[in-house]
């Protein structure tokens, strides 16, 4: 029997493993598997270029659990003793302190980074085994045994079969990998695809009412995937299968790209459209990262751009580490080409798409249009590409090239100024008064209702040139799309103060919400009130759901005005009926602000370019006594006019009825409105 020490230059090193790895201390499974599936290739690669001529036979990687330990074993390619002493027993390994330090905060990439695959063995056992035979002819068998200290045996014993078994005696703190359904599902996470068979116990049946083991292997991987086929040889239903192996609960996917690359980097894979629901966040880490048929991660950020972590699927590259860490695939260059690459094959995929088959397109772009938006938003290159095939939709489901769009409305939705106006809404039920109208005037309307649309309008307004978006709700029709000779409002001054008063009076108080009142002349025909947001604030309140700099506006009440058509018949009524009933009461009133404006003018046309202290006092005094009586006397004409207005029922059917076309008007106000419907009836 050989006794020594392993060549370490510390004796450090299974503290370090079993304190720094304890993080990730189930990934000791894939280590020890993949280096049998590694034992198992080289083989067969031996056997294929004539240097192991004996039969390969069943090379079934077996993973067994007996009370006390785990055992994988594989009939590869096996070890000798020399071969023992030079890949276990030395271990290029040095200056622990700033080995501790530089790791510490990354334990993963420790073992790929030294090596130590096998010796993640250690942070699960209290004693480790390996019995091994060479595939070379007249190879005597050998034991190697340590304890998690750097003392080892190794000895000569009877094995009939080339190949290794490493035997693993689990400890204490980790007796959870001696439970059967925790072992299986690591192989499921970490081995599903390897290229050589996996098994782990029996095949089940039921019998006689019960579940019995058979003879045969459970055999836990797919050695052959989708992935590392040609993609001439599988079928569209292949693709659908294997999504559905991935992704057990899923949806059919939209359609799929089959990645192979040999140049310059290594990249096989396919990634699949899913149909996005509208939360980002839920969809995120589906995107499964491997390195030769080995599960890496499913936290793909880095080798895949942002946007594209909306995907689903699998890559696989031998040119990405097995022990990936964070900081490897922000500066690789590889993994940057690589990410480069899945941008282009998938802006290609899809303009291909678009080109062949339109309509097909154009049926799943409701699925597809969160993730090319949050693309084109996010990805300057993908934009670059992307705007060829990204489609405007508009109210009536017309799907519409970004060029095709500019064409349709550049006759009819150019205002004054020579800037392109693109109508939109949110909501087609809710805002179908306002499209109508836009409509009634040979106007085209987007329908803009995705969770990204307001950050995309946004984006399209800084690309488009001389181009504005507004929301068909925030202001009248003449007003969001300017022509010359525009019609006005020919109410006069005391007119329009009486109804603005009249209609301010009788505003519901909503939370966080102000409404101004304003005036247009929108025709007989058009409707007598109108709610509209400014587009401005209202952009500004929606991007504060969105990002954190947007807070100030977050906080501020919602603005809307409401606009009085006064060509309508009920508003030219409502102005008849509060000059008859009021005029007496306010004429007076009136002639006395007059004249108190006129003299408060004189007042302050007096002060004019005086200091302070040049200011007579009684002119100070008596301009105060002015301004308050004009204020008293406005109160008393508001009073007046709220008083009519309390009391004249069609004033708040109307704002109801404004209120009600903006979706706003619920509860106890609702129901008054359906009251004073029926009593108005």
């Amino acid at each position: 029997m050989q006794k020594g020490n392993i060549g370490v230059t510390t004796e450090n090193i299974f503290p370090i493993i079993k304190k720094f790895l304890y993080s990730d201390h189930e990934i000791f499974l894939r280590e020890l598997v993949s280096n049998a599936v590694d034992a198992t290739q080289k083989l067969k690669t031996l056997s294929a270029i004539g240097e192991f001529k004996g039969e390969l036979g069943n090379l079934t990687i077996h993973v067994k659990l007996d009370k006390d330990t785990l055992t994988i074993s594989d009939r590869g390619i096996g070890m000798t003793a020399e071969e023992i002493d030079k890949y276990i027993n030395q271990i290029a390994f040095s200056g622990a302190e700033e080995f501790l330090e530089k790791y510490k905060k990354d334990a993963a990439s420790i073992i790929g980074h030294f090596g130590l695959g096998f010796y993640s063995s250690f942070m699960v056992s209290k004693k480790v085994e390996i019995i091994t035979k060479s595939y070379k002819e007249g190879s005597k068998a050998v034991k190697w045994s340590c304890d998690g200290t750097p003392e080892y045996t190794m000895e000569e014993v009877d094995k009939e079969d080339r190949g290794t078994d490493i035997v693993l005696y689990i400890d204490d703190e980790n007796k959870e990998f001696l439970e059967p359904t925790r072992i299986e599902q690591l192989l499921k996470k970490y081995c599903r695809f390897l290229p050589v068979e996996i098994a782990f116990g029996k095949e089940k049946e039921w019998k006689d009412g019960k579940q019995v083991e058979t003879d045969k292997d459970h055999i836990i991987n797919d050695t052959h995937p989708a992935w590392t086929q040609k993609p001439s040889d599988l079928t569209d239903e292949d693709y659908r299968k294997f999504y559905h192996e991935l992704y057990p609960m899923s949806e059919d996917p939209l359609f799929w790209i089959h990645l192979n690359v040999d140049y310059p980097f290594n990249l096989t894979g396919i990634l699949y459209f899913p149909k996005i629901k509208n939360n980002l966040e839920v969809q995120r880490n589906k995107i499964q990262l491997y390195s030769n048929q080995v599960f890496v991660t499913d936290s793909v950020e880095g080798v895949v751009p942002e946007f594209l972590t909306l995907l689903n699927g699998v890559l696989d590259s031998p040119d990405i580490p097995l022990n990936v860490s964070r900081s490897y695939l922000q500066s690789d260059s590889n993994v940057k080409k690589i990410s480069n690459h899945i941008t282009k094959k998938v802006a290609d995929r899809l303009q291909e798409i678009f080109t062949n088959d339109r309509k097909q397109f154009e049926e799943k772009w409701d699925d597809l249009k969160i993730f090319i938006e949050y693309g084109m938003l996010s990805d300057e290159k993908f934009y670059e590409k992307a705007q060829k095939f990204a489609l405007l939709k508009n109210v009536d489901g017309q799907y519409f090239t970004f060029e095709e769009y500019k064409n349709l409305i550049q006759g009819e939705q150019t205002d004054k100024d020579g800037q392109l106006i693109y109508l939109y809404a949110t909501n087609k039920d809710e805002q179908y008064s306002y499209i109508d109208i836009a409509k009634s005037k040979g106007y085209d309307v987007l329908l803009m209702d995705g969770q990204l649309d307001i950050h995309f309008v946004g984006m399209l307004e800084q690309k488009f040139e001389k181009s504005r978006f507004t929301r068909i709700d925030s202001d009248v029709i003449d007003n969001l799309i300017p022509k010359e000779n525009q019609n006005r409002t020919n109410l006069s001054e005391e007119e329009r103060e009486a109804l603005q008063e009249i209609f301010k009076s009788q505003l519901p108080a909503m939370d966080k919400t102000e409404f101004i009142v304003g005036f247009e002349s929108l025709g007989e025909n058009a409707s007598p009130v109108l709610i509209t947001q400014n587009e401005f604030m209202r952009r500004m309140k929606e991007m504060s759901a969105f990002q954190s700099g947007f807070n100030f506006y977050g906080e501020m009440p919602d603005s809307y005005t409401l606009v009085v058509n006064s060509d309508h018949p009920l508003v030219k009524r409502i102005l008849e009926e509060e000059e008859k009933e009021c005029n007496d009461s306010v004429n007076p009133i009136r002639s006395k602000i007059e004249s108190l404006n006129k003299r408060a003018s004189e007042l302050n046309e007096a002060k004019k370019d005086k200091k302070e202290e040049e200011i007579p006092v009684a002119d100070k005094e008596e301009l105060t006594k002015v301004e308050n009586k004009i204020a008293d006397l406005r109160k008393k004409q508001s009073e007046i006019y709220a008083s009519y207005a309390s009391n004249n029922k069609m004033v708040r059917q109307l704002i109801d009825l404004g209120l009600l076309s903006n979706n706003m008007l619920k509860g106890e106000a609702l129901s008054n409105f359906i009251k004073r419907s029926i009593s108005l009836i």
